[in-house]
């Protein structure tokens, strides 16, 4: 794996996270703590020496049911993006990638069956107004449906997000009717053994990056 570690200054335990109105980027930058980074800021991704909790959200899946985050993915190797289905190229690259990587755990036999079924990979909508269930069901369809997709109340993801370091803003309309989600673009794996997110991908991140490094965040260990 492409990676880099990130050492805390002080308490700080997040990482500096940019944002991206998916191929609009504003580089309004406002993370919600900073780190100090050894060189190598262009990897894919990065290893937290302090891990972020799990957010505690409940919101509701593609089936219209409540989902709640930490009782559903408790114990499982959990992946979460947050983004939108209206967007025009990161968020389905991003998804895409999950998918593909997702698909060739199949060929690894160092990983039993009910390992391999244990991932959750989990899209958290940032458009909640236009990604009603059955939209984000639709969408997922064509990517992996057994992804996790859920909305919600704007307010309540955006908190959820920011617990994560990641900053979102409220969908906005250019000049031209086109309306734009402004949001983090990092993938956060969570441990199977800690519940702990303990790795940040960048939308850099590939294919071959994720096949690397899921069956160890599978086994709970450090990519």
């Amino acid at each position: 794996m492409r990676k880099k570690k990130l050492a805390a200054v002080g308490l700080l335990a997040a990482a500096a996270l940019t944002l991206s109105a998916c191929g609009s980027g504003d580089g309004g930058d406002k993370p919600v703590v900073q780190v100090s980074a050894e060189n190598g800021s262009d990897k894919a991704a990065t290893v937290l020496d302090q891990p972020f909790e799990k957010p505690d959200l409940v919101l509701t899946d593609t089936r219209g049911k409540k989902y709640d985050l930490r009782a559903e993915t408790k114990g499982k190797p959990t992946l979460v993006y947050f983004g939108y289905t209206h967007c025009p190229d990161v968020c389905p690259l991003t998804m895409n990638n999950l998918a593909v990587a997702k698909k060739e755990l199949a060929a690894n036999k160092r990983l039993s069956q009910a390992q391999k079924d244990s991932l959750r990979i989990v899209f958290i909508t940032t458009d909640p107004d236009r990604d009603t269930p059955s939209a984000l069901a639709k969408w997922l369809k064509g990517i992996d449906p057994q992804v996790v997709g859920l909305t919600g109340d704007f307010a309540t993801i955006q908190a959820g997000a920011r617990a994560l370091g990641i900053s979102i803003e409220p969908p906005t309309k250019e000049k031209d009717g086109t309306i734009v989600s402004t949001h983090g673009t990092q993938v956060v794996a969570f441990s199977p053994k800690t519940d702990a997110g303990y790795v940040l991908y960048s939308q850099d991140a590939t294919v071959d990056d994720y096949i690397k490094d899921l069956p160890k965040i599978i086994k709970g260990e450090n990519p």
